[in-house]
């Protein structure tokens, strides 16, 4: 789009970044139209695009603040999430960063919003550049070259290929040239290369693949040694290529290997989960992969009683999570969360609420039914702290992959699986809590306590559960909002 375009679309000015990575430039123009009240709508942001194309007819000149000008308003917080986020490739991240600054001279607390699309866009594009560095610092892998002139004093060098998916390479620099200080080294990659001689550090133009060497003797050696460390009990498939995706395989020496070590490490993983014997490290990535692990869970006594795991059931990507105590007798025989009393009763006040069930995902913070067995019947018995944090490790995993907007608790046990700590239902419920991971809590009382109740107090519990849903169905849908 040209500047014309630009001006036509009422857009008055048009701000070239000198770099792609330029956080410094884009604060001091941002706090200057800031400054010159200058709206987002007014202002297009364009990274360099390698053309020559400056789009610069048509331009205005930059606004000038005034000597009186207000103060710029941005948090410790935004600073540190914009300089991450500007390293990404998403064309919009500047007015997107400018939005919200432009915002926060309104609302100084706005990034304490989790809830904010554009604080969780923000977060969301700065935690993408982080994961990019962490690729960038774990699967760099130098190569030798050979030097063709035999007399040249200037001693071994190394290349290495990468692909970020971000602007990140001129960010890194510092951290490779001080874990490598003493190697003479550069780092190609399609968004430009970096060169360290021992002493300096220069930038150089973009590479292709076919620049950087293929392979060095030493190679032998590392392969030797990463099979050796190679752990089978600790693998993860899915965390695994989750860290390290194969797009990275290629310039790994190490990689060749994966394919039969993961086959010999899935076999011992099998004869453990047969045995029981699995235990909580990595976390599972998979809603198939923890129905399978709960059922040889043995971490606590009621994973020892004569019963059958839970599994949680609802849409992978459910925007709510509802979350029980634990599966009841009906629960266990049939293998199903929330099909016995409690749960028809559930699925009534869900309906008088507009909260479709089958779009939520439904789960208990305890996997296994705990019960005293008196003659034939076996009698509900409450699950004790120690026995509800041991299961945290199910709900958790399961809240990392649904992933929900929304996590409505059921009770004292469910908040506590959620929270890590014992909360009092009547002075949390019906307001939402966050969550660390951007989501939000609900806490209600459970329906098994609306089933123990008669008359008044009966209704009155009834009233506050269905006022409790549906002041979380409104605020679900605020979340939900395009």
């Amino acid at each position: 789009m040209t500047a014309l375009q630009h001006v036509k679309l009422g857009i008055y000015y048009v701000v070239h970044l000198p770099e792609a990575d330029d956080f410094d430039f884009w604060r001091e123009r941002a706090r200057a139209l800031v400054q010159c009240e200058i709206p987002p709508d007014r202002i297009a942001w364009v990274e360099p695009s390698g053309s020559g194309d400056l789009f610069t007819h048509g331009e205005r000149r930059m606004p000038v603040p005034s000597d009186d000008a207000r103060q710029v308003r941005a948090s410790k917080r935004f600073v540190s999430l914009a300089r991450n986020a500007i390293l990404h490739s998403e064309p919009e991240r500047f007015a997107l960063l400018y939005r919200l600054l432009w915002r926060l001279q309104a609302t100084p607390r706005i990034m304490e919003d989790k809830a904010d699309p554009d604080v969780r866009r923000v977060e969301d594009l700065a935690k993408n550049v982080r994961r990019d560095s962490h690729k960038m610092h774990a699967f760099v892998r130098f190569r030798l070259v050979e030097n063709e002139d035999e007399d040249s004093e200037a001693g071994e060098h190394y290349v290495a290929w990468f692909e970020p998916d971000h602007h990140i390479l001129r960010a890194n620099a510092g951290f490779f040239m001080r874990r490598f200080a003493n190697m003479r080294w550069s780092i190609l990659t399609p968004r430009g290369s970096l060169h360290w001689d021992g002493e300096t550090m220069s930038e150089g133009p973009p590479a292709e693949r076919s620049d950087a060497p293929g392979g060095d003797p030493m190679e032998d050696l590392w392969r030797s040694y990463y099979a050796s460390i190679f752990n089978p009990a600790r693998l993860k498939v899915g965390a695994m290529l989750k860290e390290m995706p194969r797009k990275y395989w290629k310039n790994m020496p190490e990689a060749a290997l994966i394919p039969e070590l993961v086959a010999g490490a899935q076999k011992r993983e099998s004869a453990m989960v047969e045995e029981g014997a699995l235990e909580f490290e990595e976390r599972p990535d998979t809603l198939a992969t923890i129905d399978k692990a709960i059922h040889a869970c043995r971490k606590c006594p009621i994973g020892q009683l004569d019963n059958h795991a839970v599994m949680g059931e609802g849409p992978q990507d459910a925007a709510l999570m509802i979350v029980g105590e634990q599966p009841g007798d009906q629960e266990d025989q049939a293998g199903r969360p929330f099909v016995g009393p409690a749960g028809q009763l559930l699925d009534m006040h869900l309906e008088k609420a507009g909260i479709d069930r089958r779009g939520s995902y439904v789960t208990n913070a305890v996997k296994h039914f705990k019960y005293v067995q008196r003659g034939k019947r076996r009698l509900h018995q409450n699950p004790g702290a120690k026995e509800i944090d041991t299961c945290r490790w199910w709900i958790e995993s399961e809240r990392a992959i649904v992933q929900p907007k929304l996590v409505l608790a059921m009770g004292a046990s469910a908040a506590r699986a959620i929270l890590g700590k014992t909360v009092s239902i009547a002075k949390v419920r019906g307001q939402p809590i966050p969550l660390e991971d951007g989501s939000e809590l609900w806490i209600t009382a459970h329906p098994s306590y609306l089933l123990r109740l008669e008359g008044p107090a009966r209704e009155e519990q009834a009233r506050l559960f269905d006022a409790d849903l549906a002041a979380m169905r409104e605020r679900l849908a605020e979340l939900s909002a395009p």
